[in-house]
């Protein structure tokens, strides 16, 4: 299958490479041309085991491919990949700006029918902004192509990121058409051959609130441990042993009950904050992350 990821920075450039791996033709698109001259000569910005080898297999079998234009990486596509950053906004809120300006770009360019993937981790509801964005450009250059919109948020570990991308616990895909749900069964079908059954397809906006809402969960699941620590601290008790004793319990499990420094990373502080405001936005008020 040819694919187009548009974004080579952490997710982009993972997915690019795993989906190289198993066969599919895959461009990769950057703006930042000086990483794209990196890229194309193997260099890898990123450190993840397997990686860079990984990438380099397939750029020698013609299979993955680096470039800054998105008209080309386009030609001939069937699905192409939203992945560019969505960072913290001033308000807490998700910016959806890179998102959008892909979005109209993807409008303007492509000349045949196409799904549109959102990689990138946003706030429900932005699968139908970047339909919108993309409506209105084919509008203006009178076009009925029809591009199908797609949620698919990616769960991976830093420092295990291709491991979990070649054998997830789960794939969400979130349409509001399933015409095209062959496509992604397709897609990720080397992944899943073991289970097929880790494959859910669903909604788009369930879709989208799954991985804002795992990654809160876990957020949440460290600030209480150390609300339990600061507890244990002042009765005598050793939280280690508490955390052993919890974990014990299958309905618990044993992962995420450390207690120690606060949480974060690149992505629970800033979607904790975004599903709090996202949840504002609704008129309802998160208690629990805030």
């Amino acid at each position: 299958m040819r694919l187009a990821i548009v974004g080579t920075g952490y997710v982009g450039l993972v997915t690019g490479v795993c989906l190289a791996e198993v066969g599919h033709d895959v461009s990769c698109v950057d703006l930042n041309a000086d990483k794209v001259a990196k890229l194309k000569l193997g260099i890898c910005p990123i450190f993840e085991p397997d990686l860079e080898g990984m990438m380099k297999r397939n750029q020698s079998h013609e299979r993955l491919h680096f470039t800054t234009d998105l008209k080309s990486a386009l030609q001939g596509a069937q699905v192409v990949f939203i992945a560019v950053g969505t960072p913290e906004g001033e308000d807490g809120s998700a910016d959806l700006s890179h998102v959008k300006t892909v979005a109209r770009s993807i409008g303007q360019l492509i000349d045949h029918g196409i799904i549109v993937v959102v990689k990138s981790t946003v706030p429900v509801g932005t699968c139908d902004t970047v339909e919108a964005v993309i409506d209105e450009e084919l509008r203006k250059r009178r076009s009925s192509m029809k591009v199908t919109v797609a949620s698919n948020p990616e769960f991976l570990k830093e420092g295990a990121a291709v491991g979990d991308f070649i054998r997830p616990d789960r794939i969400i895909v979130g349409l509001n058409d399933l015409t095209v749900s062959g496509t992604f069964q397709d897609l990720y079908n080397p992944f899943i051959l073991d289970d097929p059954g880790r494959l859910l397809i669903m909604d788009r906006r369930s879709s989208e609130l799954s991985k804002y809402g795992a990654n809160a969960m876990l957020a949440t699941r460290i600030s209480y441990m150390n609300e339990l620590a600061i507890l244990c601290e002042k009765v005598g008790a050793n939280v280690d042993k508490v955390r052993i004793a919890m974990g014990a319990d299958p309905r618990i499990g044993r992962k995420f009950l450390h207690a120690g420094p606060g949480y974060g990373g690149s992505c629970f502080p800033k979607d904790v904050a975004a599903l709090i405001r996202s949840g504002q936005s609704h008129g309802v008020e998160l208690n629990v992350l805030n």
